[in-house]
């Protein structure tokens, strides 16, 4: 009777391992090699075309020469990455060209106009400002890039939003530096496709939870609820009744969080999913580490399940960035060591998520 029972445990573990295996459906980089050593900070969109994946690449973050480089994803296989933006300003006379660093590239397709592409430039992320270009042909070409106007980033590392009035709701944020360094958390919202801008907030006062980078779902009605990054070692939260125009009180959820990106997004079955570093920080010192990357499920934005690893080896696995594409799969993005970007396929409707135990992942 006890063999009997135990077989039937070990053949329910092996059922649940499998389901999880069979539910990432394909791993794989964008690139083997690329013209700069160092990259970070991906981001994905579905167009009429395909995939297209953008990240900003150079010889490392900070550094003047760090321009955006995007991939499109053609007859399944993408194409070498090209550099569609820099921080060049301009350049003198002797011929010395001034230019400054870039970041954290969004894409998003909305349900009519072009492919957009935001990225930040600048010299930190303190005084970093909004840039915005456009594609008419799923990111074969570009027009020229413009900044935002003065007070507006554009979507700081995630994906925006798009309401069922149409607007493009973007979750944003601001960087401080000093002794009382303040995150904030703000969002922007146009509705004519970037060229007019209303923003709301900063929706916190950015010390009792130092909080950047949300990532916005949809709860039902015009509820909606952000989450993402803060330095008190958990993912936080922040729900608005309007659909963004007012946000609550933010808070700090059950997921632990090492000041890392993370990405969410909600399911066309209304389950919420969340990519994001299963570990958290430490507060004396910049963060934790960035392994394992994660991936959790919930049904209501809130309370949350492991649903499968990503990557649990050592070294930095990143700042994902994940959709859901028409045909129902999901597409995540993420920094692997630095050195490239893995695109992860993962089939939600295969996952078997599982309960936290004492707040740990399952074993």
């Amino acid at each position: 009777m006890q063999r009997s029972v135990f077989r039937s445990l070990f053949a329910f573990a092996a059922a649940l391992h499998i389901h999880a295996a069979d539910a990432l459906v394909r791993t794989e980089f964008i690139y083997e090699s690329a013209p700069f050593p160092s990259c970070h900070a991906s981001t994905i969109a579905e167009t009429s075309s395909g995939l297209v994946s953008a990240w900003f690449g150079g010889t490392g973050e900070k550094n003047p020469d760090v321009g955006i480089w995007l991939s499109r994803q053609v007859d399944g296989k993408w194409t070498a990455p090209v550099e569609v933006a820099n921080g060049i300003q301009y350049q003198d006379a002797a011929g010395k060209v001034m230019r400054h660093p870039t970041w954290n590239p969004v894409l998003f397709q909305p349900r009519t106009g072009p492919l957009m592409l935001f990225y930040k430039a600048g010299p930190s992320p303190s005084s970093w400002w909004g840039m915005l270009t456009t594609s008419d042909d799923s990111g074969r070409t570009w027009a020229e890039p413009r900044r935002l106007p003065e007070g507006i980033l554009g979507p700081v590392k995630n994906k925006p939003v798009q309401l069922a009035n149409g607007d493009i709701l973007c979750g944003s944020s601001t960087e401080t530096g000093g002794l009382r360094d303040v995150w904030a958390v703000h969002f922007e919202r146009t509705s004519d496709l970037g060229k007019t801008w209303q923003r709301v907030g900063p929706v916190h006062d950015g010390l009792s939870v130092q909080a950047i980078q949300p990532s916005i779902l949809f709860a039902g009605g015009e509820r909606l609820i952000a989450i993402g990054r803060s330095r008190q070692q958990k993912v936080f939260q922040i729900a608005s009744e309007d659909s963004g125009k007012t946000w609550g009180t933010m808070s700090l959820g059950s997921l632990p969080n090492p000041n890392s990106g993370t990405d969410a997004v909600t399911l066309k079955d209304g389950r919420h999913l969340i990519v994001y570093n299963h570990i958290g920080g430490d507060p004396l010192r910049w963060g934790g580490r960035r392994t394992p990357l994660n991936v959790a499920i919930s049904t209501d934005g809130v309370t949350w399940q492991a649903a499968l690893v990503l990557e649990n080896t050592p070294g930095e696995y990143s700042y994902p960035a994940v959709i859901q594409t028409a045909a129902g799969m999901v597409h995540v993005t993420y920094t692997w060591q630095r050195k490239k970007i893995r695109h992860a396929v993962i089939d939600p409707a295969k996952l078997t998520p599982r309960a936290f135990e004492n707040g740990e992942w399952p074993k």
